[in-house]
């Protein structure tokens, strides 16, 4: 079993740059082989069943989380080490951020980006089980994610957000880089509660 688990979010579809496709393997390798486990919303198309494939490829242990309701559309991954089925969302989420020390994102919609948004409320507020302090990373093409990321720096200099809320959701372009930044903050923050 991984010492540390690491949730992804990201799109249920394929999005319509073939970068995303292979940023998402990238990902899923990339977690499987530095020992993470992957946390993600259980379905075997789109982004999110590129990344559960990836890790499951490279050894990977990969809990999927999805509710009974979007098994018929999001078509619940079969070859999981676990698979847990949901009564709705929010139990969904829940799931996943208890079950994880960390979150990457990728490029995904709405959905990907409420994730975003609530697990990095919920480790400004304190909300989080287990480890508090659960960053949040944004993976892949400045491009894609530059937009947010100047919102979120305008929030800051509108005084509308601290700069200490702002610092939970950083950017890194390689996955790789994206994932040994998640071990470095893993190492830090349990020398610091010992």
């Amino acid at each position: 079993m991984p010492k540390h688990n690491i949730c992804v979010f990201c799109a249920s579809s394929l999005g319509g740059d073939p970068s995303y496709s292979r940023l998402a393997t990238e990902v899923g390798a990339a977690i499987a082989e530095s020992g993470l486990g992957l946390v993600y919303g259980g379905a075997s198309i789109g982004l999110m069943g590129k990344v559960a494939d990836a890790a499951l490829e490279n050894g990977g242990q990969v809990t999927g989380v999805i509710p009974d309701g979007l098994r018929s559309r999001e078509l619940n991954h079969k070859g999981l080490t676990e698979l847990l089925i949901t009564e709705d969302m929010h139990e969904r989420k829940r799931i996943m951020y208890e079950r994880s020390d960390g979150f990457l994102a990728l490029p995904g919609g709405m959905g990907t980006l409420e994730e975003v948004f609530e697990s990095a409320t919920w480790t400004k507020l304190g909300f989080h089980k287990g480890r508090k302090n659960k960053p949040v990373i944004l993976v892949g093409s400045s491009s894609f994610w530059s937009p947010l990321t100047s919102f979120l720096d305008m929030l800051v200099e509108e005084e509308l957000m601290k700069a200490s809320d702002r610092a939970i959701v950083s950017y890194q372009k390689n996955p790789k880089d994206a994932v040994d930044r998640l071990l470095t903050l893993f190492s830090t923050h349990n020398e610091l509660e010992q």
